[in-house]
Formats: structure tokens, sequence, C-alpha cells
């Protein structure tokens, strides 16, 4: 798999390039955002790390960009430690967030993680059709009347367990859970899964009313 790695500091870049590596990654790399966002759209690499503070366009911009053309996750590094900063990384479609320093050890393991859930061999395969949409698991696609529809890696997760919940009504802890991992570490309110459903129920057009919320419990997936 290949990690492109968007970093300013050469020392950080250095040290996850060598680590990267080691684990038969391929890495490549931009020192700033303007390379970064060129690299990301014509590489279209597995993974991205993307620094927060980079020179020409800051890791903000660069991951609204990203997420506008491609699925691909991210990690975003910085050195802010304010709460602002973390929710908005994530309303941007960030996958997680890791703030400097930070443990080599811990990024490599919430990497693999993150490509465990979503890289095609390690998925369950099949496809999944209600009304006008279609998910296929297998491929990560959604489509609507046809026609593509780019949901980041998080919103896919939340619309898959949905889905596979057959039903069943989820609370938010449930998917807090099921799509981070529930890591206290990350300390992720659960507002955050309010804001991720939102921007998954604008993405799904008229199919988005299949997309329940169950008062005081969290959401349920209508596959009637």
């Amino acid at each position: 798999m290949r990690i492109l790695i968007i970093e300013d500091e050469k020392d950080i870049l250095r040290l996850l390039k060598y680590n990267l590596e080691k684990e038969n990654y391929i890495v490549l790399s931009a020192s700033d955002g303007e390379a970064g966002l060129a690299m990301a759209r014509a590489e279209k690499p597995d993974f991205i790390i993307l620094d927060l503070m980079l020179p020409k366009l800051d890791g903000m911009q660069v991951c609204r960009a990203i997420r506008t053309e491609m699925q691909t996750p991210i990690i975003m590094l910085t050195a802010k430690k304010e709460e602002i900063d973390r929710i908005v990384g994530l309303e941007l479609g960030a996958d997680d967030y890791v703030t400097k320093p930070f443990s080599v050890r811990e990024l490599m393991a919430r990497i693999k993680s993150i490509l465990r859930r979503t890289h095609p061999s390690a998925r369950e395969t099949g496809a999944f059709t209600a009304g006008a949409l279609s998910v296929d698991f297998s491929r990560y696609t959604v489509q609507l009347k046809g026609k593509p529809v780019g949901l980041s890696s998080k919103e896919f997760e939340f619309l898959k367990i949905l889905i596979q919940a057959k039903g069943k009504a989820l609370t938010r802890d449930q998917l807090l859970e099921q799509v981070w991992g529930h890591d206290p570490s990350l300390e992720i309110d659960t507002r955050t899964i309010d804001q991720h459903i939102a921007r998954l129920r604008d993405k799904l057009g008229p199919e988005a009313k299949r997309v329940i919320t169950v008062k005081n419990v969290g959401y349920r997936f209508d596959t009637e």
C-alpha cells in the first residue's frame, strides 16, 4: 500500500518514512499543502498522513479539497490541542487526529486499524440495494440512481454499520465504538456522530429518509 505524508517538518517526515517503510509501505511525501494536494490527486494513495500547519495551503484546506474528490483515509497531525481544532478536523472528513508529540507505535496502530476497516481485502463482500440507493461493500462504492456518491471513509462506515444492523436502532455509543473503536485517547464527543450522520444524509438525497433518528437512542436504517 502507498501512504502519502504531507509534512513540512523534516525530522518528523524522516521518522515516519523510516517506520512506514519498515512495515513495507510505499511512502510518498510532500512538504507543503499545494504539493501534497497535487500528489494526492495524481498518485491516489491508499492513505494520507496530513499535518495541520503547512505552508501554501494548510491541512484544513487540503483535507477539505481531498474530501470533495476522493475517500482516501486521512490522519491529521497537529501541535494544537484545542478541542475546536480536533472537532473541525473530523468534521472536514479526517478519519483520525493525533497531536504532537506522538507515539510512533500508536500512530502505526491507528493506521493499520483504519486500513483494516477501509481496504477491500479486509471488508466483507456483498452489495445492498434499497430504492435508488446501491451500496457495494467490496468495492467501497455508493450510487444513487446509478450515479456515484462521494462519501468519506467514515461516512461509508456509518452507512455500512446501519445497513448491517437490519433495521435495529443503534445508540450513539455503539456507533462510536464500531467506527472509532471507542479509543479513550480520541475523546470523541457523541455530537460528532450527529455531524457525520447529517453529512451522510445530505449526500443521500431522496434516500436520506432511510436514516432515521430514534429519539433518546440513536439511529437506524430503514431497508423497506
